[in-house]
């Protein structure tokens, strides 16, 4: 999920985009840091994880108002239903692009938690000038503030702005706000398993994403619905 390994000049390595999708969201987030962050710490996060939850969880009715088959999940063609309806500018290919970007399990539909993700990839697509985007709103401003929230822990976790997220700067980011005790390291180091769900080291923005949604319940809510 986290593109393909290679070696940088600096030995050190680097995560390439393996698709059209990823890549422009890579160049995005890269753009969206060299703005900064409003985060000042790890804690800063979570204290943060209630009003994520409570914005996230504002995504279920739009999801259910668009899985119009009541099958819990969104198909191709209600997922362009719900592009039309929330005005949002996007072509049938970039659709169906961000569609199978989020469907993990290849079912062809979109869970409620991968639609979360994908929303608030579309956040970060719109609020960007240079994507070829109108940067007008979604037409669901109660959401935007929890994206913007997401998009800034993001940022803030990715110290050297390259649009990946590092075993190291997380290891970093957690140690600072735990003043070098004997668990943080180990904490830090299931986080970061959670995100880097292929294992090659780096994180991307959307694995942030579906960790992140496990992290403040998300996932825990669907399990318990299902049984």
């Amino acid at each position: 999920m986290g593109g393909i390994l290679t070696k940088g000049d600096d030995s050190s390595l680097t995560s390439v985009p393996t698709t059209k999708l990823e890549l422009k969201i890579l160049e995005t987030m890269r753009r969206r840091e060299s703005k900064g962050t409003s985060m000042k710490s790890f804690n800063t996060i979570l204290l943060k994880f209630p009003k994520i939850d409570a914005g996230l969880r504002k995504c279920k009715a739009i999801f259910e108002e668009f899985d119009e088959d009541k099958s819990g999940s969104i198909d191709p063609k209600e997922l362009n239903h719900c592009f039309r309806k929330l005005e949002i500018d996007f072509t049938d290919e970039e659709i169906n692009d961000l569609f199978e970007e989020c469907d993990i399990n290849k079912d062809m539909g979109i869970a409620y938690k991968e639609f979360n993700v994908l929303l608030c990839l579309v956040y970060l697509l719109k609020k960007d000038s240079v994507s070829g985007h109108s940067s007008s709103r979604m037409e669901i401003p109660d959401l935007e503030a929890t994206f913007e929230t997401l998009v800034d822990s993001f940022v803030f976790l990715d110290k050297n702005k390259d649009g990946y997220v590092s075993k190291g700067e997380m290891v970093h980011a957690i140690n600072e706000s735990t003043s070098g005790e004997g668990s943080s390291g180990r904490i830090a180091m299931k986080r970061f398993e959670e995100m880097d769900w292929d294992k090659n080291g780096m994180v991307n923005f959307k694995e942030f994403l579906f960790a992140f949604t496990k992290w403040v319940g998300i996932e825990d809510e669907e399990e318990a619905t299902e049984e």
